[in-house]
């Protein structure tokens, strides 16, 4: 197909990424590396504490951006847009989760973290481990770290793969150079410049990511006819769907699940993340972190508005002659590389800013994770050994420094694993959320849950990591969810002999990250999102968007029944330091009232027990007494 028809070729898009593009995008990589140089040259991680909270005197403004940009990766830029290109804006709806999530952030979770004087989400100064305090269970602290450092490492991977996937065509790197180049930056400046270095970098990339996508939709819409053309385009294609009010957990997408998943999101993702945590810790006051919960609430909003728009911008733009059906690309999250280059390209620099945008959306993301990984190894595995408790803290430092380094080399290792699985924004969401949910149920059910003991935390723990992995098991194994697209049309494309399709499609989603022209099947008659592989519901059915809270529930029920069956804790053994003031004073209130009851019980049992065995007394005096 010729380049006339908006195709990519057989490489690629060759010749559309021009000197220009190139210089821009180099100098957003120059400039992400010279922030690590330059936070190494001032000093910013000659110590444990600076390179890991930045002495906890950073100033607040970046370290909002940095919240952000840490959470909103590539997998947001054009997952997101994906999403609601191909099944409707009804996913927008999380955003409203999102201010419910911040306000039991803002009021439970990060005044008991911060006071805590938290370094790691499982440790506290002075050596105690926040689970191991609350709990006193070293082993409920490993087994929580280890669940931290497996979801890490694998949103690390997809988080390179997914956009070296779709940005190696547009660029011509291939995707191992893609991720390589990337896991490299990364690596360098954790390694050098530590968490002052991310936060900086951060700064840099998220208002990149604001900007490029920005620019893009600018374009576009002016191209449109306006926004209120791209809405019209929208609504005709079934794209406007805000609230959905089917009750049905099996739905993908529905009002109750989304706004769910917004929740879960913030408390997961926000609240009892180590790499936000070590942002949330890095300012100075109780009450500049409590503010950053709404910044970031607000550079949420604003981003995430931005990429559902671009998705409903892409579509309005492809509405008669949908790329993916039309074989012009092979997976779904090229649409918006592929609108960029094949609509803009002739604006010099613009494709090369884009580029940068999504690579600085990976760059934040990677560093993040990776500056937090080596401080739960650090903090949670090897600050307590007989060696290492010996080495001075310059030493130490190194040693998280070459932490840091192995983690962007395991994220390029696990990022060309991660390319069989499948949609990529599914998967990770599905997969993250079955292990991160019991160990956010696990924290949560320390803070709210006073009665909970170690050894209803460890049944409850282990219980929904096997109840939900064979949940997700079940899922991949089964097609369990595989969600019906949106219908779309090729009724408009120029020179589409080479495709079989109808003018307007609809085919199941389990095939769109692996799909080519020669094997698009003929799916207009497609099947319920509702239904599995034998046309009936099942648990595997279940919208990805309830996994997470399902297993913070879950853990927090279990841990909640075992605890009381094997004797609650008492009121006297906790400090309003580990547990949420107001439940503790509850429960305290609870147990008095309950011992007190116990007691009066006992009494009364006892004077009965006195009467009783007084009149048994005189009835054998009695007995005895010789008659008058």
């Amino acid at each position: 197909m010729g380049e006339d028809n908006g195709t990519y070729g057989g490489s690629g898009m060759e010749g559309h990424f021009g000197k220009t593009d190139s210089a821009v995008f180099g100098i957003m990589l120059v400039a992400s590396v010279g922030i690590g140089v330059y936070s190494s040259l001032r000093g910013g991680a000659s110590t444990t504490q600076e390179y890991l909270v930045g002495s906890r005197n950073m100033s607040p403004f970046p370290v909002a951006l940095s919240l952000v940009g840490g959470v909103i990766s590539a997998i947001s830029i054009l997952g997101n847009a994906t999403e609601v290109y191909y099944f409707g804006i009804q996913l927008s709806t999380s955003l409203l989760g999102a201010i419910v999530g911040t306000i039991f952030l803002h009021s439970i979770i990060i005044p008991i973290l911060y006071n805590l004087r938290i370094t790691s989400l499982n440790e506290v100064l002075f050596g105690a481990w926040y689970l191991e305090l609350r709990y006193n269970s070293r082993i409920l602290r490993q087994v929580a770290t280890f669940g931290a450092l497996l979801t890490k490492s694998v949103y690390m991977g997809m988080c390179l793969y997914a956009p070296s996937l779709a940005l190696s065509t547009v660029t011509n790197l291939s995707v191992l150079a893609s991720m390589c180049i990337m896991g490299g930056i990364c690596t360098f400046y954790i390694t050098i410049g530590g968490v002052k270095a991310v936060v900086y970098t951060d700064v840099l990339q998220t208002l990149l990511m604001f900007g490029g996508v920005l620019v893009v939709v600018i374009l576009c819409c002016r191209d449109l006819g306006g926004v209120a053309n791209v809405i019209d385009i929208a609504d005709q294609g079934q794209r406007l769907e805000f609230f959905n009010m089917d009750p049905s957990p099996y739905v993908r997408h529905t009002f109750w699940s989304t706004f769910t998943f917004g929740f879960f999101l913030v408390v997961g993702a926000i609240g009892l993340n180590q790499s936000t945590l070590q942002r949330f810790i890095s300012v100075s006051s109780l009450t500049t972190a409590l503010r950053l919960c709404w910044s970031f609430l607000v550079g949420l909003w604003v981003l995430w508005v931005l990429f559902f728009f671009s998705g409903l911008v892409a579509y309005a733009t492809y509405s008669t002659c949908d790329p993916l059906a039309a074989g012009y690309i092979t997976k779904a999250d090229q649409i918006l590389p592929y609108l960029v280059v094949q609509k803009l390209s002739h604006l010099p620099g613009l494709s090369g800013l884009f580029v940068a945008a999504v690579y600085g959306g990976v760059l934040s993301s990677v560093s993040s994770t990776g500056n937090a990984m080596a401080c739960l190894v650090w903090e949670d595995f090897l600050k307590l050994r007989p060696y290492f408790t010996r080495l001075s803290d310059p030493a130490a430092t190194k040693v998280i420094k070459l932490l840091s380094s192995v983690t962007g080399v395991l994220a390029v290792i696990l990022g060309l694993m991660v390319g069989n699985l499948g949609n990529i924004f599914h998967v990770i969401n599905v997969l993250v959320s079955c292990v991160n949910g019991p160990i956010v149920g696990t924290f949560l059910s320390g803070m709210l849950l006073p009665w909970t003991n170690y050894k209803g935390s460890l049944v409850g723990i282990f219980a929904s990591f096997v109840i939900f992995a064979w949940l997700v098991v079940g899922k991949f194994i089964q097609g369990g969810g595989a969600p019906t697209m949106l219908p779309l049309s090729t009724h408009g494309c120029h020179n589409n002999s080479s495709t079989t399709l109808s003018p307007t499609i609809t085919f199941n989603s389990s095939t769109y990250f692996n799909l080519t022209t020669s094997e698009m099947p003929d799916l207009t008659s497609a099947s319920s999102e509702e239904m599995g592989d034998d046309g009936e519901v099942t648990i595997y059915n279940l919208s990805y968007c309830f996994m997470g809270i399902l297993g913070a529930v879950t853990t927090m029920l279990i841990n909640s029944a075992v605890s009381v069956l094997t004797g609650p804790t008492q009121p006297k053994q906790l400090s309003e330091d580990v547990v949420f003031p107001p439940a503790l004073r509850l429960y305290t209130w609870a147990w008095q009232l309950s011992t007190r009851r116990h007691l009066q019980e006992n009494k009364e049992q006892g004077k009965q027990g006195d009467g009783e065995e007084g009149v048994s007394m005189l009835h054998i005096s009695s007995l005895h007494t010789p008659s008058s």
